[in-house]
């Protein structure tokens, strides 16, 4: 299960996105915003997607804003979630590979539609190398253990 979210700035990005997913079978779910008419709070979507993920009702997700990096940050604060903002289809590849990364941010002013697809392709299409032996997932791990709070 897929969680969706965005924005006034990342709803021109969501259709085509929610397009892909539908065409390769995944099932999703959307958190709005559903009109780009009325500015949004983008921490409040962040909130929604996050927290689906965080209680099982989905594996990944997707935030879109007008840059991303709101989105990014927001999304970041979450115990469990490693959010990344991804500009390149190699980007999203390796947010997935190297990062484990559960949560894939776009900017909606800045990416094209065939792009943000092609991007939202490699993330869903890599998996995280856990093996034992993986430097990538040591790292992770120690990810995991960072809390400041």
């Amino acid at each position: 299960m897929i969680a969706i979210g965005a924005d006034h700035g990342g709803f021109i990005l969501k259709k085509p996105i929610i397009d892909y997913l539908i065409q390769k079978g995944f099932e999703y779910i959307d958190f709005g915003v559903f009109s780009d008419e009325l500015p949004v709070d983008y921490p409040d979507i962040v909130k929604n997607v996050c927290e689906a993920i965080i209680t099982g009702n989905a594996d990944k997700g997707i935030l879109l804003c007008g840059t991303g990096i709101g989105v990014s940050i927001a999304a970041n604060k979450y115990h469990g979630i490693r959010a990344a903002l991804c500009t390149t289809v190699e980007m999203a590849k390796l947010s997935r590979q190297h990062n484990n990364a559960n949560v894939i941010t776009l900017g909606g002013r800045i990416t094209q539609s065939d792009s943000a697809v092609d991007i939202i392709a490699a993330f869903l299409d890599n998996e995280f190398d856990n093996s034992e032996s993986s430097r990538h997932a040591r790292r992770v791990e120690k990810i995991n253990k960072l809390d400041t709070k």
